[in-house]
């Protein structure tokens, strides 16, 4: 095994830092996760090119350039890379396509922090300390919202005053962008229909969002302004009724920021159990009885299906639905129940097929006379990430 001319791609978050170092061909890497940055406890922890792991604390509650000290110091130093491709999370309108960082664009990022105040200051972060510590490498910002910059006016506006949109652009963006990207793309190359597809891919996860995606390109997706629109999530409500915030003011006296903050950490799975946002916490408690726990599956289930025949009217043709993430990589049950919501499009699948799908496996589980097609799809956005790098700096 060998990284040759390999990339860096970062994923940074408030307090943590997703990397990974893939060789040209992709089919090789290096990969590890520094976490509680800037606590007292943080540490990465490292997986080998051979598939041995390490975990080294990091001194002085270190954030992420002193992680990254370490990443390019200690632990692939031997393999230099020859870019870093930087997933970054909101781009607004104004980035539709990976995007070489310069200072103006860097100063861009910054601006969307009103946007996404969680991720783009932690992605900028990242960005900086690439800056500091290797000046001369080129870097490239993959946006989650550049994926969505394909969907017409009447999905991603909102029927609220024109002028929010046109001085304010509130608009509706959609994230996830890079995970729909990669597992479309990898559904067209595994089906064995002709022509042009649309999928309906389903990114279910601790954060969830469905999009529908027709020759590559995505017409409608779940997520808006913010990742909180769509899809029931782990701690995130999904749609609500947007007078909630009102009523909950009145009622409770919560400030926006108390109720931002239940709606986003403490709703979702959580707050309809009660016991876990945790897909297998709760299929655990609904096998011994816990009727809170039956209901937030129920709930769960009946959005993404609400959603995914939803957008059917998004599509000129569709070819089949695609589930991804966490929970629908590996929660065989949960797309069971999905599916079987969506008996009006003729869906039928293999149960044996749909169980045999977990823990990385790849492959579809329709039944032979299904009308459309089910696919489960392990995403790889450090792979999309690395294939977008590239081939905007014509590497």
């Amino acid at each position: 095994m060998a990284l040759i001319n390999p990339t860096l791609v970062l994923n940074c978050g408030s307090s943590s830092l997703k990397y990974a170092l893939i060789s040209e061909d992709g089919e090789t890497r290096i990969e590890g996760l520094a976490e509680a940055l800037g606590n007292s406890d943080a540490r990465i922890k490292h997986k080998n090119l051979d598939g041995s792991k390490v975990e080294i604390n990091i001194p002085n509650s270190g954030a992420h350039t002193e992680a990254l000290k370490i990443i390019l110091g200690e632990l692939i130093a031997e393999y230099k890379p020859v870019a870093v491709g930087h997933r970054v999370v909101h781009g607004g309108d104004k980035f539709t396509k990976a995007t070489v960082i310069n200072d103006e664009v860097l100063a861009h990022i910054e601006e969307l922090a009103s946007l996404a105040p969680l991720h783009n200051p932690a992605n900028a972060a990242g960005i900086h300390a690439i800056n500091e510590l290797f000046p001369e490498l080129p870097q490239v910002a993959i946006f989650d919202t550049a994926f969505h910059q394909t969907m017409p006016a009447h999905a991603y506006r909102y029927a609220i005053p024109k002028e929010l949109f046109e001085e304010h652009h509130i608009r509706r963006y959609g994230f996830h962008g890079t995970s729909h990207a990669y597992v479309s793309n990898r559904a067209s190359e595994l089906t064995e229909k002709d022509g042009k597809h649309g999928w309906i891919v389903a990114h279910l996860g601790n954060g969830c969002s469905a999009t529908a995606i027709y020759d590559g390109k995505s017409l409608d997706t779940s997520m808006g302004v913010t990742p909180l629109e769509g899809l029931i999530m782990g701690t995130r409500s999904g749609d609500v009724d947007p007078s909630l915030h009102a009523m909950l003011h009145r009622k409770l006296g919560l400030s926006i920021d108390e109720i931002d903050t239940l709606l986003n950490k403490k709703s979702g799975l959580l707050g309809i159990s009660g016991v876990s946002n945790d897909m297998r916490n709760l299929e655990e408690a609904d096998k011994n009885g816990n009727a809170d726990a039956a209901l937030a599956l129920d709930m769960f289930a009946y959005r993404v299906a609400k959603y995914i025949l939803s957008y059917t009217a998004a599509l000129p043709e569709l070819t089949g639905v695609v589930f991804t993430g966490g929970i629908g990589e590996n929660g065989a049950d949960m797309r069971a129940k999905i599916v079987s919501h969506l008996k009006h499009l003729g869906a039928k699948f293999d149960a044996q097929k749909n169980q045999d799908l977990f823990r990385g496996a790849e492959g579809s589980f329709h039944a032979p006379d299904s009308a459309v097609e089910f696919w489960v799809v392990p995403t790889d956005e450090e792979f999309q990430i690395m294939s977008e790098t590239r081939a905007v700096l014509g590497l």
